[in-house]
């Protein structure tokens, strides 16, 4: 038995303790009821109505009228107010608050001085009629309540709510049930999920479902967490991405696949990155990388859709048109515009020295035209692209799975979409040539040899499989978190991760 409840049952508490601490007053009252044999921790409850339902119905009620319409509601207590023989409790359940209006000639004087002790916090079930106040509040006149759920610890003071972040995240279930702005992000979360996979599923695509544990790390060029399977002795990886095994899917026949999951990649924690995240890749038959863009944008409006009334949006105080044409430019082509000169893959080695010297930015001496292109880039580029933008024209350096371009093979078929300054997507017309595949493969490895820990290992049965043929491809993966963040307006993307990576609670005393 805890401390917490050893100190329940003790007769020896003081008053002035639990006065001090009102979770030994709601934890000497939960004793009280089981010692009177009521269990206050409920059982199956039905419910009949909710609050958003009852306000649609009664919307046109008048102030001051009653009905004989009775409901059985249940909810959190938000709110309690007593006036003698009346008492005022608000309850919050999943589509909104209710008001109880309870009174001691309808339920009775024992039934009522059990509703008044009764705390905010508390899971209560009602039964009774539907009325409206005099003041224009609609309101439900109980016969009957129930307790179903003793709360132990008193929620944030009301008026000032929960506004510490790092309360919010480890607490999320506080966080949840006193702002309702934080319930509206996680449900239009869950509404851009659903209407993606419907997107998909009408495009004639389908939802399948691949390893999350790899015996190799592939799929993208990141760090894994590194697990052991026991059974097997060896080492295993969680999945980095789940590329090769729904291309797998190609090979063995199916045109149009897409995997809605987790990915885990060991690295930092910042405003737009977990370690924990959810993507949506997809891979269709006989397409490129034209076909990509166009599922690209297929993706994002009808997430949009789903929730937002237009097209054009606002991101952090950013106006973006999701409406307008997508543009699509060459990376070169962008980096020759930011740095006021015309760069492009034959540019020679020194101009791009000098100018990452300019700017100051760091390079390896062993760098090739392509990743200076590609660094340029990302630090120069990236930010100013604020309306959709395909950037294409990857170089070869940083793509190893994407393939070639027939008319310059030091670039890539390949393009990341870009909106107010973030990568949202990143396709390729998928590189299906074995013996190509085993030369990148190969250069991964030299790479991991070098001391690249966010190489790729040589994937012995992918090479196999493309061996028996995989049809010509295209392939996206779209980050769900950051598409999410964009259309909620959310600034971080611990708000839209329902219990984001935290470090560990250093004082203990929060753990109690």
């Amino acid at each position: 038995m805890s401390e917490d409840m050893q100190s329940l049952d003790n007769p020896k508490i003081s008053l002035n303790e639990l006065e001090d601490d009102p979770r030994l007053v709601r934890q000497r009252k939960r004793s009280e009821l089981y010692d009177q044999g009521y269990d206050p921790y409920g059982h199956a409850f039905t419910v009949t109505a909710h609050t958003s339902e009852l306000e649609e119905k009664y919307a046109d009620l008048a102030n001051g009228e009653s009905t004989e319409d009775e409901y059985i509601v249940a909810g959190r207590i938000m709110a309690i107010r007593n006036q003698g023989k009346i008492a005022f409790i608000v309850i919050k359940d999943e589509t909104g608050e209710l008001q109880l209006f309870t009174r001691i000639n309808t339920l009775g004087e024992e039934a009522f001085e059990f509703v008044k002790n009764l705390d905010m916090g508390d899971w209560i079930g009602a039964t009774g009629t539907i009325l409206r106040t005099k003041r224009g509040q609609l309101s439900l006149l109980p016969n009957k309540v129930e307790l179903l759920s003793k709360a132990l610890r008193p929620l944030p003071e009301k008026f000032h709510g929960l506004s510490d972040k790092e309360t919010r995240y480890r607490q999320r279930y506080v966080d949840l049930i006193v702002n309702d702005d934080v319930r509206e992000v996680f449900q239009k979360r869950f509404k851009i999920l659903s209407a993606i996979r419907h997107k998909m599923e009408s495009l004639g695509f389908l939802e399948v479902e691949t390893p999350m544990i790899h015996m190799i790390v592939g799929g993208a060029n990141a760090k894994p967490f590194i697990s052991h399977y026991n059974a097997l002795n060896q080492d295993v990886y969680m999945r980095i991405a789940p590329e090769l095994f729904l291309k797998r899917l190609l090979v063995g026949g199916f045109e149009r696949v897409f995997e809605i999951n987790r990915c885990f990649r060991n690295e930092g924690m910042d405003l737009r990155h977990n370690p924990e995240f959810t993507t949506i890749e997809a891979y269709q038959a006989f397409s490129d990388l034209e076909g990509m863009k166009e599922l690209a944008q297929a993706i994002v409006l009808a997430a949009n859709d789903a929730i937002n009334p237009s097209r054009q949006i606002s991101y952090q105080g950013q106006e973006i048109d999701l409406g307008a044409k997508w543009a699509s430019r060459p990376m070169a082509e962008l980096v020759s515009e930011v740095v006021n000169q015309t760069i492009n893959f034959d540019t020679e080695i020194e101009v791009f020295q000098k100018l990452m010297d300019e700017h100051g930015l760091s390079y390896k001496d062993d760098w090739k035209a392509g990743k200076f292109i590609a660094e340029l880039f990302d630090e120069l580029v990236e930010p100013t692209l604020i309306n959709p933008t395909f950037v294409t024209d990857y170089p070869l350096e940083v793509s190893p799975l994407a393939k070639k371009d027939p008319d310059d093979p030091r670039k890539t078929l390949r393009f990341e979409l870009f909106i107010c300054g973030r990568e949202y997507a990143n396709a390729f017309t998928e590189l299906n040539d074995p013996v190509d595949q085993k030369e990148r493969f190969a250069a991964q490895m030299k790479a991991k040899a070098s001391g690249d820990d966010e190489a790729m290992d040589f994937d012995t049965d992918y090479i196999r499989a493309l061996e028996y043929g995989m049809p010509p491809a295209g392939g996206i993966g779209l980050g769900i978190d950051r598409l999410v963040m964009l259309l909620t307006d959310q600034a971080s993307i611990r708000d839209v991760l329902l219990f984001p990576q935290m470090k560990p609670e250093e004082d203990k005393s929060l753990q109690e």
